[in-house]
C-alpha cells in the first residue's frame, strides 16, 4: 500500500528537500540562495555583539535624524545631504553603523515595527548607495517605542518619523 503512494510522497518531499539543500551557508557565511536582508536583498553584516543602539557601545547623536513623511519609507531629496554627511564619515572610518528606524503612534504595534524596519533599510540602502559598504551597516526598529515628542499633534507626529544613526564603538 505505501509503495504506491512513494511516488507521490518523493514529489512532494523532492522540492522542500532542494531548496533546503540551497540554503547551505557558503564561506563568506551567507546563505547560498539568499541574497542578503528580506528588504532590499543587500547582503547584512555579521551583528556587532554587545553593541546596543541605546548603551554605551554605541555614539548616538553625530549625525541629524533623517525624517519621513506619513506612512513612508521614501528618504526625501530634502533629506539626503544627511544621508551624504553620514555616508562622508563613514567612508573616511573603519567602524560599523546602527540605523535606528522609528514612526509616530498611530497604527498598531506590529505595523510600526515594520514601518520603523523599512525606514531603518531605506535609510541604509541610501547610504550604501552612497558609497558605504553594506557590511557596516545594521538596522534595527523601534517603531512607535521611544518617541522623540511624546505628543500628539502634527509637529510631534512628524519629529517620531525618523531613522537615527548609531556609531559602534570598538
Amino acid at each position: 500500500m505505501w509503495m504506491r503512494k512513494l511516488p507521490v510522497l518523493i514529489a512532494l518531499v523532492a522540492p522542500l528537500v532542494l531548496s533546503l539543500s540551497a540554503c547551505n551557508k557558503n564561506k563568506a557565511g551567507q546563505y547560498a540562495g539568499v541574497d542578503g536582508d528580506f528588504v532590499t536583498g543587500t547582503p547584512l553584516g555579521d551583528r556587532v555583539e554587545g553593541s546596543n543602539f541605546f548603551g554605551d557601545t554605541v555614539a548616538r547623536g553625530q549625525f541629524s535624524p533623517v525624517y519621513f513623511g506619513y506612512d513612508s519609507i521614501e528618504v526625501s531629496s530634502a533629506e539626503k545631504p544627511k544621508i551624504e554627511q553620514v555616508a562622508t564619515a563613514m567612508k573616511s572610518s573603519r567602524g560599523n553603523l546602527i540605523v535606528a528606524g522609528f514612526t509616530d503612534d498611530r497604527g498598531t504595534e506590529e505595523y510600526n515595527r515594520g514601518l520603523g524596519e523599512r525606514r531603518a533599510q531605506a535609510a541604509r540602502q541610501a547610504l550604501i548607495d552612497a558609497g558605504v559598504p553594506a557590511g557596516r551597516i545594521q538596522t534595527v526598529s523601534f517603531g512607535k517605542e521611544m518617541p522623540a515628542d511624546p505628543g500628539s499633534s502634527e509637529s510631534a507626529w512628524a519629529l517620531n518619523r525618523r531613522a537615527e544613526f548609531g556609531v559602534v564603538k570598538k
